[in-house]
């Protein structure tokens, strides 16, 4: 189950990095799988309301818990029924931009975090949790002292995940990618283009593999 914010739900035209991880699994994961979550939709700017399904390509699971303007904050509250009635064993997560943009602060997120953890080993003690650092975007570089905060925060998820890992509900931290670069693989500073969804769904992709044996080493 893919859970994230505007990165992750993504908005009307796009493929969205769900899309691109999908492909990866289905051509190296050598077993039955699917996407699953309770909501379906992108993001229709026009309109201001998750509402859309044009999807650059719809022939894939579209299944998903991703809002834009959503984070831990808003997550954690619903990721325990989410995670039962949809059945996840897998949730990939990316979250965090939103809280530190506009609601907590480094410290205050990461309890949010501890919050999400519990909630989702709540609803199902053997859930694997693959989480993604907050990525570069344009605010981290234009206002230091929300870089600050980011920085901050994705010191304490590291740590959230080192501590809160165990042998029957395993914790990853999926490495931000190396390369990622805002001029480059965004539109706008923050959210991804084509190439920025490649290389988000190469990060968890990378993460399973290395970690869980899941899928092989990612290739564009």
């Amino acid at each position: 189950m893919p859970v994230g914010d505007s990165q992750t739900i993504g908005s009307a035209g796009e493929h969205t990095w769900r899309y691109r991880l999908w492909q990866h699994l289905r051509d190296t994961y050598g077993g039955p799988f699917t996407l699953v979550g309770p909501r379906q939709e992108l993001y229709d700017k026009a309109t201001d309301t998750a509402t859309s399904y044009e999807y650059a390509d719809p022939d894939f699971p579209r299944s998903h818990l991703a809002g834009w303007g959503e984070g831990w904050l808003h997550m954690a509250p619903l990721i325990g029924e989410a995670t039962r009635s949809c059945r996840a064993d897998v949730l990939l997560v990316a979250l965090g931009l939103i809280d530190l943009g506009f609601y907590t602060n480094a410290e205050q997120t990461a309890e949010n975090v501890r919050r999400f953890i519990s909630n989702a080993r709540e609803a199902n003690p053997r859930i694997r949790m693959a989480v993604l650092p907050v990525i570069p975007n344009i605010r981290a570089v234009d206002e230091p002292d929300f870089g600050e905060q980011v920085t901050l925060f994705n010191e304490l998820l590291a740590k959230s995940v080192a501590d809160l890992d165990e042998p029957r509900s395993p914790l990853l931290l999926a490495s931000p990618p190396v390369s990622y670069d805002i001029n480059l693989d965004t539109y706008d500073g923050t959210h991804p283009n084509a190439s920025g969804e490649e290389k988000v769904a190469g990060a968890f992709a990378e993460a399973m593999w290395q970690g869980w044996g899941i899928g092989q080493a990612y290739a564009a």
